[in-house]
């Protein structure tokens, strides 16, 4: 099982992204048991994901969260598989 943490900031004008950033990090100090095997995080706008994994199937960097897109237009993070 792997941990997800995130904060999204609907109101933008006054936050310091460096803040959330922080605090998705300490978010996913937390989460180390729900995920010892990587951490990954991603920060965009009013958006910073945070992710803790559990390598389970694939063991390879590939599975690296949160992935983002061959143009890296798009990032996904999530708990589960993608086939085909």
């Amino acid at each position: 099982m792997c941990g997800i943490s995130g904060i999204v900031r609907f109101q933008v004008s006054a936050h310091d992204p460096g803040n959330d950033l922080a605090a998705v990090r300490a978010m996913n100090q937390k989460l180390i048991p729900r995920g010892p095997d990587d951490e990954g995080y991603h920060q965009e706008g009013p958006v910073t994901l945070g992710n803790r994994r559990l390598a389970i199937q694939d063991l390879s960097p590939a599975g690296h969260m949160p992935m983002h897109s061959a143009t890296g237009r798009h990032v996904v993070t999530f708990n589960g598989e993608i086939y085909n």
